[in-house]
């Protein structure tokens, strides 16, 4: 598949033919749908935690003794019958939400992705990408560039650029990594994905093993 390659200023250059081993697949929605669920779930924090009688604080002696005293017996104000004592079945942070997925199956699935993003036409390939400093202006310029609508996008770098990284962190709807971070649960947040040249070859080697 061919792809039109870009200048920073917005103009087109040259052409680029995609690896089809992993632009060109065919789409499993089941597997997308799969792979996606996986990472929400693995990405999932557990935040709710109530405790139970034995992290309750206090309660170390019998409150009365066990007869004599008209009352119930108790052995601890801790106890869930208390007022401030134990939950007995709240949720805790022991709870597992992690999902497994093979990694073949998540590399698929990647793939498939890749695919439908460029058979869409929402893959943006630049010659180079550099920013003199890490300016938020300067990113913007580009992007308002190359992307003339409203902006939803992942940048994929062939490797880490602080330059980058810092004039593009605060652009809503933009989001920056580097390629062999590249996931379905990303990709499918934003609408297009800009890449490099040199970025399609680290998406090769690293993916292609």
């Amino acid at each position: 598949m061919k792809v039109n390659i870009y200048s920073q200023q917005g103009k087109k250059i040259d052409e680029i033919v995609l690896p089809k081993e992993i632009f060109d697949i065919k789409v499993n929605s089941d597997l997308i749908h799969q792979t996606l669920v996986s990472q929400m779930a693995n990405r999932r924090r557990v935040i709710a935690h109530t405790k139970d009688r034995s992290e309750v604080r206090g309660g170390g002696r019998k409150p009365w003794r066990q007869k004599g005293t008209g009352r119930a017996r108790h052995g601890s104000i801790r106890s869930p019958i208390w007022r401030g004592g134990g939950v007995t079945f709240g949720p805790t942070k022991n709870r597992v939400f992690k999902k497994k997925i093979n990694k073949k199956m998540r590399r698929k699935a990647l793939f498939m992705v890749l695919s439908a993003k460029a058979k869409e036409k929402l893959i943006i390939v630049l010659d180079d990408l550099e920013l003199k400093a890490p300016k938020t202006k300067e990113i913007s310029k580009i992007l308002k560039k190359i992307l003339p609508q409203k902006i939803s996008a992942i940048l994929a770098l062939p490797k880490k650029d602080e330059n980058v990284l810092r004039a593009g962190r605060n652009i809503p709807n933009f989001q920056i990594m580097e390629a062999r971070n590249l996931n379905v649960f990303d990709l499918l947040s934003l609408k297009h994905l800009i890449l490099t040249k040199e970025t399609i070859d680290v998406i090769k080697n690293t993916f292609l093993k």
